[in-house]
């Protein structure tokens, strides 16, 4: 008999894809959120899934025979409340995961404070291209997909592994459910201060998916992360392996068992080498902090049977992630892109991709055109929404205007419920707007023909991208 499952809080990226899970394994879905936008509301829709804006206890058909209950609900929330009330049975996201789609799957998870998204997306995409035909959950939607999740048909599996906790009553990061064969871990930092009171909470939290990860299974590192390797040194029972792309090939004692050295500015061509193997590969993709990915995505699929050179075969197919450095439009020359970037880590890399990338193609159209390029006077305009929890609370505070020090001009849009003073940031090439309209009005007075337009959030942002190409079509007819 087909069960009835109703997702609190379905619209999340990755309750949306335990949605999708659910739906291919023949359950019948419906769910609640308080706010719907694209990509996931539209990837439900297709679905077909019934969604109910806002939360109400009428939401709960009398035929629900069990709830998952999303890690951003708390105690308070009516249908919750009903939940518990009724004795309605119910279960965190992670965990219904773990008992229905990863049981007994070879689960190769992607860990670490940025780059989840991108490097599960690029893992997933060697391993379809290589014949593994893997299942997925990502937290974003792949392009060369087009959905966030699928069962597939393999025993292979790639889940982002995110460190936020669970649920209302488990307290514990999402990512212990996994029990992966194959795990990540991209890079460690503070982050999610409205759950982990310093970095050293979430090393703990880290150091029990370690434990879980069997003693046959590998665990793949950063080289340069020493809060990755602290963690290493407080016991590791399964074969480590290491990644970076800094390091000197020679390097000793502690060469890093992949590395990738940059051939060009933007790092959309590399040379990966492991052990006797080189490997030139070029794809589509800029920024450092992609290489990183890049090169940890290669490693996790080696570990499971993929040939250095076809996983760079692969890469150069990899169309990248909705909202990773997406562009969304050109406007009579200006380019507008959207990213998710919300950590000043990310912001950084992000704003130095885009950076390196707008002056390869000055380097490329010189030397194809023998005459100057436009791009050299190129503006790079940041525009920043900083909307996450930790931003609020202003533990970013004093590394957010160094994040965006390669940017032109930068506009930062804090909300007015800040704890702390975001006036601090101002400076000359910095301003402060928190209300959209005006923020458009202004960012139409400097953009010109060839710049660059960066819009980060990991929200909505009030359909700014949208509204912002309107506005420069109008501002460009007009003059």
């Amino acid at each position: 008999m087909t069960k009835n499952i109703h997702i609190i809080g379905i619209c999340g990226t990755f309750m949306g894809g335990v949605a999708k899970l659910a739906k291919e394994l023949g359950f019948h879905i419906q769910g609640s959120d308080q706010n719907t936008y694209p990509p996931m509301s539209t990837q439900l829709e297709s679905l077909g899934v019934k969604l109910f804006n806002g939360y109400d206890v009428s939401n709960l058909d009398d035929d629900i025979d069990i709830v998952i209950v999303g890690n951003t609900i708390s105690r308070g929330n009516p249908e919750l409340e009903q939940v518990l009330n009724t004795k309605l049975p119910y279960t965190s996201g992670a965990q219904w995961l773990a008992e229905n789609v990863l049981h007994n799957r070879w689960v190769l998870a992607i860990a670490g404070t940025h780059g989840k998204t991108t490097t599960s997306s690029l893992l997933a995409w060697i391993l379809e291209e290589c014949g593994y035909q893997p299942g997925f959950l990502i937290g974003g939607v792949p392009e060369n997909f087009g959905v966030s999740a699928r069962l597939g048909n393999s025993d292979f599996f790639v889940i982002e592994a995110d460190e936020y906790d669970t649920a209302f009553s488990d307290k514990r990061s999402k990512f212990i459910h996994y029990q992966p064969n194959t795990l990540v871990i991209n890079n460690l930092e503070f982050d999610h201060a409205d759950i982990f009171s310093n970095l050293a909470a979430i090393q703990t939290q880290f150091h029990h998916l370690i434990k879980v990860v069997p003693e046959n299974g590998q665990i793949i590192i950063n080289a340069e992360q020493v809060a990755i390797q602290e963690i290493i040194d407080q016991g590791c029972w399964s074969e480590l392996k290491k990644f970076n792309f800094r390091a000197p090939l020679n390097s000793t004692p502690n060469k890093p068992d992949f590395q990738i050295t940059k051939n060009n500015n933007s790092g959309s061509q590399f040379t990966l080498n492991h052990e006797n193997t080189q490997v030139s590969c070029e794809w589509s993709l800029i920024g450092e902090h992609n290489l990183n990915n890049a090169v940890a995505a290669i490693a996790a699929a080696h570990h499971v049977g993929v040939q250095l050179s076809d996983a760079c075969k692969a890469l150069k197919q990899f169309k990248s992630v909705k909202r990773r450095l997406e562009l969304k439009a050109k406007v009579n020359e200006i380019s507008i892109y959207d990213d998710f970037a919300h950590h000043p880590t990310a912001i950084e890399s992000t704003i130095k991709g885009l950076r390196a990338n707008i002056s390869q193609q000055n380097i490329d159209e010189q030397a194809g055109n023998k005459h100057e390029s436009n791009n050299k006077s190129a503006q790079l305009i940041a525009v920043i929404e900083a909307r996450s929890n930790t931003m609020k609370m202003g533990v970013h505070k004093d590394t957010l205007k160094g994040a965006v020090k390669e940017a032109d001009f930068t506009f930062f849009a804090i909300p007015e419920n800040a704890s702390w003073d975001t006036q601090q940031l101002s400076g000359n090439t910095i301003e402060l707007i928190n209300n959209v309209d005006d923020l458009i009005n202004e960012i139409a007075k400097i953009a010109k023909p060839n710049d660059h337009i960066l819009i980060m959030s990991n929200g909505a942002f009030s359909d700014i991208h949208n509204k912002l190409i309107d506005r420069l079509q109008l501002t460009f007819i007009i003059h």
